[in-house]
């Protein structure tokens, strides 16, 4: 009896790790289980130096969406183009302004949506018209410095 009751406790205890190992892996994954708490939007900009695939979206500073991935556009002069899942409750107005952003100095890149005043929304597949690319801070400084060699 006691063996037995020794047998279920391992069991219960190893669904349970299980279970909130699952849970860990597809928070720090962030993978989606459900699929369709989504809309798709994209973006084109000149440069997205550090943006990578799954950095946050953001409107207001509320994380709102992932960046899905980032392909170059060869048929628009090179730009990148940058397909965003955008949260379904989230409605994004046709004249937002999508900007490469950098939280801290030196920290992860974030695309910021400024909502503008139009009345007419984005839908599934929507394409952000303005942009801001980001900028390069070492790019920038190594300018500066060259400049005051002169």
């Amino acid at each position: 009896m006691k063996l037995l009751k020794l047998e279920i406790e391992v069991v219960l205890f190893l669904i349970i790790g299980i279970l909130c190992l699952g849970y860990i892996s597809i928070k720090l994954g962030k993978l989606e289980i459900l699929s369709g708490n989504y809309y798709n939007v994209t973006a084109e900009f000149d440069s997205v130096a550090g943006l990578k695939d799954g950095d946050r979206v953001e409107v207001a500073g509320v994380d709102v969406g992932r960046v899905d991935r980032i392909v170059l556009d060869t048929t628009n002069d090179n730009q990148a183009l940058v397909y965003m899942k955008i949260d379904k409750g989230v409605k994004i107005t046709d004249d937002v302004i999508a900007s490469i952003r950098t939280s801290g100095i030196i920290g992860d890149k974030f695309i910021s949506l400024s909502q503008g005043g139009s009345d007419h929304l984005l839908g599934n597949n929507g394409k952000i018209q303005e942009t801001e690319s980001s900028i390069d801070i070492v790019a920038l400084i190594s300018k500066y410095i060259n400049s005051k060699g002169k």
